[in-house]
């Protein structure tokens, strides 16, 4: 871990970072989150019986979208050209709830890890608003990086070699 911040500078002031000397590399990142909700919610969802329509197509475009526009929401993000915004919404009758998983390519000088955290939250935002009339009770969770690839850092993944994660996993009771 570096001493230093790379978004502060010498007199302690946020600075969006120089990457003009780092080479153009293939890089992809992928983001994970839930929202869980009452089982009549998921079922009204999965039913297309939500009044303001299709709520996971939606919540999809939403997040593309989102990610798209990063750079104009979290202030010292660089804006990038993607390659790729995929973005999957799945029903989980575990949670119950709803599971996305965004997956974020480009070929440039910075990483795509706050375009695919975008993707996800906003995505998972877009649900809550679309579904808030049957069920204010909903909670945004686990919105995390699962793995990122390319760049000097090279590559990352929130599991390591032996299948435990540095954090406890989603809906864990475990205490960081």
């Amino acid at each position: 871990m570096t001493d230093k911040l790379s978004h502060v500078d010498d007199s302690g002031e946020a600075k969006m970072v120089d990457v003009s000397a780092k080479a153009e590399t293939s890089r992809t990142a992928k983001a994970t989150g839930a929202i869980r909700m009452r089982q009549e919610t998921l079922d009204a969802i999965m039913k297309a019986q939500v009044k303001k329509g299709d709520v996971l197509g939606v919540a999809r475009i939403a997040g593309l979208m989102a990610a798209k526009k990063t750079a104009e929401l979290i202030p010292l993000c660089h804006p990038l050209a993607l390659t790729h915004v995929g973005l999957e919404l799945a029903a989980d009758p575990a949670l119950p709830g709803v599971r996305a998983e965004a997956t974020v390519s480009t070929l440039g000088r910075t990483g795509v890890e706050m375009e695919a955290l975008t993707a996800v939250s906003v995505a998972l935002l877009t649900v809550y608003d679309m579904a808030k009339a049957l069920d204010r009770g909903m909670t945004i969770s686990d919105i995390s990086l699962a793995e990122k690839s390319g760049g000097v850092s090279g590559k990352y993944s929130r599991l390591d070699g032996t299948g435990s994660a540095p954090y406890p996993e989603p809906g864990s009771t475990k205490a960081y």
